[in-house]
């Protein structure tokens, strides 16, 4: 059986009807991102269960083996060599668990918002694109494809017409921006239906963009 990560649990009503796992990026924690609810306007919503999980630990190799939390392992720089697909696939498990979880509580699918930051971005899309239940959306945050060459072939039709949202900073120094724009092009080319902004910005998130955000959640929330 799949074990459950632990995560922050935020509920903005009783019984919500609908949920947001939102992932977040490489030596972070759920902690790192769950104070933004409190700046989302999410003014004529149902009520919403945010979760946060929190990876598990490991070493990464760009950062000497040190072990923190992540997805997945980072070999190189250049993120489009030498992918750990074993860890991508085993965090996709992880994930699905997540979402199954919400089901079993009664948020059906298609009421369920996958997102994430950087490493989460690349979450939302590995397990996004393959899960066999149509999910509300997929809300990507500086971030990228990976297994890109794997996508169109691995993907379910489940997921093909789900709002697919994707920004990013164009003076991002982790995740360059042509990266980002390469992953929404590639989707794009695959029929997926993209909402892209970027903004003067790095590796991080700003006030534009949680308004952009708010917005794409109360349309396929609403």
């Amino acid at each position: 059986m799949t074990h459950l990560l632990d995560s922050i649990v935020i509920d903005t009503a009783p019984n919500p009807e609908v949920s947001v796992i939102w992932m977040h990026g490489l030596g972070d924690s759920g902690e790192g991102w769950a104070p933004i609810v409190n700046e989302l306007d999410l003014a004529g919503l149902p009520g919403i269960r945010f979760i946060f999980p929190h990876a598990n630990t490991m070493p990464v190799t760009i950062n000497g083996g040190y072990v923190m939390r992540s997805w997945y392992d980072i070999i190189h720089t250049d993120l489009g060599r030498q992918e750990d697909e074993k860890g991508l696939r085993e965090s996709q498990i992880l994930v699905d668990a997540l979402i199954e979880r919400e089901i079993a509580r009664g948020v059906p699918a298609h009421r369920i918002v996958l997102g994430g930051f950087s490493q989460g971005c690349a979450m939302t899309l590995q397990a996004g694109l393959r899960y066999p239940r149509k999910l509300a959306g997929l809300m990507c945050l500086s971030g990228y494809l990976p297994l890109a060459d794997k996508a169109g072939a691995e993907r379910h039709a489940a997921n093909q017409d789900t709002p697919v949202f994707m920004v990013h900073g164009t003076m991002d120094p982790v995740i360059p921006i042509g990266r980002a724009t390469a992953s929404r092009d590639l989707l794009a080319q695959l029929g997926y239906k993209i909402e892209w902004h970027d903004y003067p910005m790095q590796h991080s998130a700003c006030a534009e963009e949680v308004q952009h955000i708010s917005a794409w959640l109360k349309k396929v929330l609403a």
